[in-house]
């Protein structure tokens, strides 16, 4: 198994065997939930400059670390095409005028040639409701790119957009998975994986943000189907608790009613976490090539 990476921003993922850890707790207000495209690539640098050649599994930390996904395949391009398969609760293809966030870096990826579709599995957030549209980057889903798998949306909006190819509304959990399944049938199209924890139901991992209906059974089967296939994998969605010292990224991280995290709770929270983590880079450890 090659050795997973841990981006150490906030400090929420538990110890993994034969880890490499990158310590970043002096980017975390900088790189948290948002940042300017400059500060993106600052990171990225320093991220670059630790990366080992050949590694496993990347843990980003808390779901507000998701738009580091964005740079992590775009330094796979030498592996392309290839497609994107996403665990997600919300789109992560929602508008951000001041660089890129943990909300919008699925357009991102959705742009690089070598990138032959995404497809975000496990949206119950109403931010792809009818709502919720006018955030949403159509664009990709229009051109094919990008692929929305929602759980318990009303999404019969999209029709009149000339977009209903791009949603797949499902009423369980079960029904998702087992039509991706169907779907992808026996093939080897290389796919690099991005877990967001919370896809989850909260009684299997609490984590920053509200929370799907997934299992982590659901999870497991998929990434068992994709046995041979895997080129690359992050996980993010582990908890933490921070306050941003900059007014701004409070007011935005409140506007997206990010859930206030018990500090009681937070230690049993996070060692709920890390038995899952476990669990599933035994599981990913298996399915990459």
């Amino acid at each position: 198994m090659k050795a997973p990476i841990v981006l150490d921003f906030d400090r929420s993922v538990g110890a993994l065997p034969g880890a490499t850890i990158i310590d970043l707790a002096d980017w975390q207000e900088a790189i948290r939930f948002g940042c300017s495209l400059r500060r993106l690539r600052e990171v990225r640098a320093v991220i670059e400059s630790r990366l080992p050649a050949a590694h496993g599994t990347v843990f980003l930390g808390s779901g507000d670390y998701h738009h580091l996904t964005w740079p992590l395949i775009e330094r796979r391009a030498t592996d392309g095409p290839f497609e994107i398969v996403v665990f997600d609760n919300h789109p992560d293809n929602m508008r951000f005028p001041f660089g890129v966030h943990c909300g919008s870096w699925v357009r991102k990826v959705a742009l690089l040639p070598f990138v032959e579709h995404v497809h975000v599995l496990g949206i119950s957030s109403g931010d792809v409701s009818a709502a919720h549209a006018w955030e949403n980057y159509l664009a990709p889903l229009r051109r094919g790119k990008l692929s929305y798998w929602t759980v318990g949306v009303d999404t019969r909006w999209a029709a009149r957009f000339g977009l209903a190819s791009a949603f797949r509304a499902f009423d369980t959990p079960a029904a998702l998975i087992e039509r991706f399944i169907d779907e992808r049938g026996a093939s080897k199209r290389p796919v690099y994986l991005s877990i967001d924890k919370d896809v989850l139901s909260p009684d299997v991992a609490r984590t920053n943000w509200d929370q799907g209906r997934l299992s982590d059974a659901d999870l497991i089967h998929v990434i068992d189907r994709l046995a041979g296939t895997l080129i690359g994998s992050d996980i993010t969605g582990d908890i933490s608790a921070y306050r941003y010292r900059s007014w701004w990224k409070r007011k935005l991280s409140a506007l997206d009613e990010q859930p206030e995290i018990d500090a009681a709770q937070l230690a049993a929270w996070q060692a709920q976490q890390h038995a899952l983590n476990l669990r599933l880079l035994e599981h990913i450890a298996t399915a990459s090539r």
